[in-house]
């Protein structure tokens, strides 16, 4: 490089915003953000948040001057939650709720024509307080309770499946059936989508472990003349309601890029039945004055709070697949039983149970590289993330407070159940019977004031769309 060639642009961190304000995303004011805006030309604000259907809204404003910028980033805006949450008590009457952002969750938008900084905001009542049928609050709540109550900081990772289909007009693929994991272009026509993928979630500040292609590859019929490849991106570890935007805005960016390259996009459950389905795995962390305690100690033993959560999960898994598994083609995936769970069971790197505890990497050292983790693999793509990790932190809760705690861990262990089926208790295989899990571990869900009454009823009495 010559001397007086310029010095090509940083490109760590990845987040944008944080290279440009110049601290970490949790350490962002309002003055910042207004700073930035100023500096760099902002043309766009936009106010993002989930919804009780668990998808992305947006409220976008063009800021007048810095005072109008700095109000609407203090403030935030009203809103109609009756059309926001329909169903959970709020009355067309009286159902003005408040969008407040959040500093600390603000990126900037890869797809927006121009400049525009995005800012993820909770849910205000008309009193100012967190609104009790917000996805936010729910999380946020559950989470505060275990940090509360029983010291433990859980942390939480979604790996997120989905199909890319390619119709035939479209070129021609060379993948094989069943046979796309770690497949590398031109082998997968999927590669390019996902890796921009990848370098757009990092430059938003979300982060990410890694990507790659999956074993799912439907090839066309004359019933459907797409081909379908599976991908994976897993992300990193993050607290949960940080853990749960960020599958929201991994969905939201997979979808946006396969607009753009004219592709189809699927994170149904099932595709083609007889073919693999995608999951939506998530791992978990539980954490103690700051060490990850997920994994078993120097006598092979567990924590307590890996206890409670492994124990938890087992008990309350049915319940949660009415967050977890929302179409009929869950049902259809789990039966298939291509990797998915089939019985209520927790095993050592067991992909075949409902809770697997995976491998660790170590340096040639021995330095431990990845956190241990426990791996909840009910969860589909159909899953509502905010209420699904919500539901788990109360299950570590509930899963505190089961007295023969060691004996059930004894029992659900996959090797016992795989020995003794006799004593193999299924997982739901319907709507039906969801919904009686549902209602008969409803009082662990509320414990807490986490999940509202009225949510709860609604998700009972209503069929998942």
């Amino acid at each position: 490089m010559s001397e007086t060639a310029p010095l090509p642009e940083p490109v760590l961190p990845a987040s944008i915003l944080e290279r440009w304000i110049g601290r970490p995303p949790s350490q962002f004011t309002v003055e910042d953000l207004v700073e930035t805006c100023r500096e760099r030309r902002i043309r766009l604000v936009s106010l993002m948040h989930v919804a009780g259907d668990g998808q992305l809204k947006t409220l976008d404003f063009i800021p007048r001057s810095p005072s109008h910028l700095k109000d609407v980033l203090q403030g935030g805006e009203r809103a109609d939650g009756s059309s926001l949450f329909p169903g959970t008590g709020l009355p067309s009457g009286a159902s003005d709720i408040v969008l407040r952002p959040r500093p600390e969750r603000a990126f900037l938008d890869p797809f927006s024509p121009y400049p525009t900084l995005a800012v993820l905001c909770g849910h205000l009542t008309r009193k100012g307080e967190p609104l009790p049928q917000s996805p936010d609050t729910i999380v946020r709540r559950a989470h505060q309770r275990i940090l509360r109550d029983y010291e433990v900081d859980l942390h939480a990772l979604g790996e997120v499946e989905y199909f890319l289909g390619l119709s035939q007009a479209q070129g021609e693929a060379t993948g094989k059936s069943e046979r796309g994991y770690h497949a590398t272009a031109p082998f997968v026509f999927g590669e390019e989508l996902r890796r921009r993928a990848l370098v757009l979630l990092g430059e938003m500040g979300i982060p990410v472990k890694y990507g790659h292609s999956e074993v799912g590859y439907i090839e066309p019929d004359e019933s459907q003349p797409v081909t379908w490849e599976q991908h994976e991106v897993e992300m990193d570890l993050l607290p949960l309601p940080e853990a749960a935007d960020a599958v929201a805005l991994v969905h939201w960016v997979l979808k946006n890029l396969a607009a753009r390259h004219g592709m189809r996009l699927s994170f149904e459950p099932i595709v083609r039945v007889g073919h693999a389905g995608s999951g939506l795995h998530f791992h978990f962390s539980p954490m103690l004055g700051g060490r990850h305690v997920g994994g078993r100690d120097g006598d092979g033993g567990f924590s307590p709070p890996a206890k409670w959560l492994i124990a938890g999960l087992v008990r309350l898994g049915g319940a949660l697949m009415a967050f977890g598994n929302r179409r009929e083609g869950s049902f259809i995936r789990l039966s298939q039983a291509k990797e998915a769970p089939s019985t209520v069971a927790w095993g050592e790197a067991d992909r075949g149970a409902l809770i697997r505890l995976p491998v660790t990497v170590r340096a040639t050292d021995g330095r431990l590289i990845t956190v241990p983790t426990i791996e909840f693999r009910l969860p589909d793509g159909s899953a509502h993330p905010h209420f699904l990790l919500a539901g788990a932190a109360q299950a570590l809760a509930f899963g505190a407070t089961i007295e023969d705690l060691d004996d059930l861990l004894a029992r659900t262990e996959s090797r016992r159940v795989r020995a003794q089926p006799g004593e193999a208790r299924p997982i739901p295989k319907t709507f039906a019977e969801v919904g009686e899990e549902l209602a008969r571990r409803r009082g662990a869900l509320e414990a807490g004031e986490v999940f509202p009454p009225a949510l709860l009823d609604l998700v009972t009495r209503t069929r998942p769309a």
